[in-house]
């Protein structure tokens, strides 16, 4: 279907592929696409005055949770997808830790169908690594890809057996397609509500610890050298994490990983006790020095993406204790102004280096 033509004047633009950082240009769409971009363009079109407004490409959230099948009284496609577009957000991974798990292609067909009919932005659906998220017996990639299926997680869960995840490396470097992994040895994690600290003392809370991140972190790497597959690591939170990555990669493995808005501005002292729930998620807000080593980390390029890890989860449960409620946390509406009024305009961070990891970087 044709699209009218559409000229933006006077926007302050953003483009990392094009290097251009905060230029006042003319933006002229035709049919949906890019035609031009120039100054002082003129066309016959409907023009939109975008003078003192940032222009920039859509960004890519390669983590979100729609919990659609199953958990529809937290969130669905509709309600996920016009979040996202209101935060600027125009493309989406989508989760497959569903009700049911989208462990068979006709469960992924199904859901696909339903993302035709309601989102209001681009979702890439993903299928689960092992399933039924149960960590035995491998998803058939072959048959998710000729789907149109290209990423695979069990997110929510680790897959906890190595060689389940050697020979999910494998077979994803087979079919060329991606495993995005939830890094954590529940074996450590177990229990635990925050990170394992000052803080996890002072509200007597099991703590969870930073190794249960890094561990499978070390693990997974390496399993990534072995097979020479690619990996993606989810919502990195600790230093050691990133030491780890930074290693991989100077060694040429095909590793790359993503951190959330969260993990970026907030650490655990920013949970005010009991009821804060909303600062529940997992893995849990770390210390300062781990905030940092994440800034500082995704300015180098070590860490390649933001991601939102959208875990929407219902009022009720939000409003039970700290022990008590789920892990999860909205982001989609809130991420790019967060990251703007906390790292960009106190000089963290440049919003072109944001728009690197929130959209040119996603989209390779």
């Amino acid at each position: 279907m044709y699209m009218a033509d559409l000229l933006i004047k006077n926007g302050s633009v953003y483009c990392y592929k094009n290097k251009i950082n905060g230029e006042e240009l003319d933006i002229l769409i035709s049919d949906g696409k890019i035609a031009r971009v120039g100054k002082n363009l003129s066309y016959g079109c409907e023009v939109i005055d975008a003078s003192g407004m940032f222009v920039f490409p859509g960004l890519i959230d390669m983590h979100v949770h729609l919990r659609e099948p199953g958990f529809e009284n937290k969130e669905t496609i509709e309600t996920g997808t016009r979040a996202a577009a209101k935060g600027g957000i125009t493309t989406i991974v989508a989760m497959a830790n569903t009700n049911p798990p989208i462990s068979l292609p006709e469960v992924y067909i199904d859901v696909v169908e339903k993302i035709k009919r309601k989102a209001v932005v681009n979702v890439l659906q993903s299928a689960t690594i092992t399933k039924n998220m149960e960590g035995k017996e491998i998803t058939e990639m072959g048959l998710f890809k000729e789907l149109g299926c290209f990423t695979f997680s069990d997110d929510g869960k680790p897959v906890y057996d190595a060689r389940i995840m050697q020979r999910a490396l494998v077979y994803a470097k087979n079919f060329d397609v991606l495993i995005l992994e939830h890094p954590e040895d529940i074996s450590l994690s177990y229990q635990g509500v925050i990170n394992q600290g000052a803080k996890s003392l002072e509200l007597g809370v099991q703590g969870i610890p930073k190794s249960s991140e890094s561990t499978v972190v070390a693990r997974d790497i390496l399993l990534a050298r072995e097979s020479e597959s690619r990996l993606h690591l989810q919502h990195i939170s600790t230093k050691e994490s990133v030491e780890l990555i930074r290693w991989a990669k100077s060694v040429g493995i095909n590793v790359t990983c993503e951190v959330t808005p969260h993990h970026l501005v907030l650490t655990e002292d920013d949970i005010l006790g009991h009821l804060d729930t909303n600062k529940k998620m997992n893995p849990p807000l770390r210390t300062e020095e781990d905030r940092k080593s994440l800034v500082e980390a995704l300015k180098e390029g070590i860490i390649d993406v933001i991601a939102t890890d959208h875990a929407p989860h219902t009022k009720f449960e939000k409003s039970l204790t700290l022990q008590e409620a789920p892990f999860g946390t909205v982001g989609l509406e809130t991420a790019l102004p967060v990251l703007f009024t906390k790292l960009v305009k106190e000089g963290a961070l440049d919003f072109l280096d944001l728009i690197k990891a929130f959209s040119f970087n996603p989209s390779r």
